[in-house]
């Protein structure tokens, strides 16, 4: 019984290093090979038929794995499936990619993190537990978030799964219509990237200021 747990932890530690290994490689792989233009993946996309919007989806949920910019393919989709279309394409797209990152992170990394930290993590589990959802949405909204650390972070976490599928659902709903629409209308002068601008402008004001006022109301509470 007493070497069951240094072997428990052994398993939990190479899960881990599995994890780290693949973000790692994502990452190589994204520094090697940048991301494409956006003239290149209309070039592309917008003629391969009827299965370019199957294939952008899955290159954009593979992209979402590892930590690089993506709204530039938000952006991109806008521009080569229009309004509507792009944003179906990016909003499966990107909950296809946030579940995968998600259960990666839960699977190979959680047990580590419960095992090492112990009670160092218990609060932020504890608040994660009792307000999954509403913190999800709070992140989700910030557009300049990374959302490829936000993916695998909530997998180390307790946060339940319910409440974070549908905490990124609503979350990264805004953010999408707001840099799908500056690809489908451009960037002339005129209501809609007025309106898309300013939408990204305030998500990102908002989610700093609840933030700010969430970090000072745990410390009020710490007191």
């Amino acid at each position: 019984m007493t070497g069951s747990v240094p072997g428990s932890r052994r398993g939990a530690v190479i899960r881990l290093g599995i994890l780290v290994v693949l973000v790692a490689a994502a990452a190589v792989a994204a520094l090697v090979f940048p991301l494409p233009s956006v003239e290149d993946i209309r070039n592309y996309f917008g003629t391969t038929g009827w299965w370019g919007p199957a294939a952008f989806i899955l290159a954009y949920a593979a992209l979402t794995l590892a930590p690089v910019p993506k709204n530039v393919l938000s952006v991109a989709a806008g521009l080569v499936f229009g309004f509507a279309g792009g944003i179906g394409v990016v909003f499966i797209a990107a909950i296809l990619g946030s579940v995968a990152a998600f259960w990666l992170g839960r699977w190979l990394g959680r047990e580590a993190v419960e095992k090492f930290t112990g009670a160092r993590v218990e609060k932020v589990d504890e608040l994660l537990r009792r307000r999954g959802l509403a913190a999800m949405i709070g992140v989700r909204l910030v557009p300049v978030l990374p959302f490829t650390a936000i993916n695998y972070t909530a997998g180390l976490t307790s946060i339940r799964w319910w409440p974070y599928f549908l905490g990124t659902a609503i979350g990264i709903l805004p953010g999408t219509v707001s840099f799908v629409t500056l690809g489908a209308f451009g960037l002339q002068p005129g209501w809609q990237l007025n309106l898309a601008l300013g939408a990204l402008g305030v998500l990102t004001v908002a989610g700093l200021v609840v933030a700010v006022l969430r970090r000072r109301k745990e410390k009020a509470s710490d007191v």
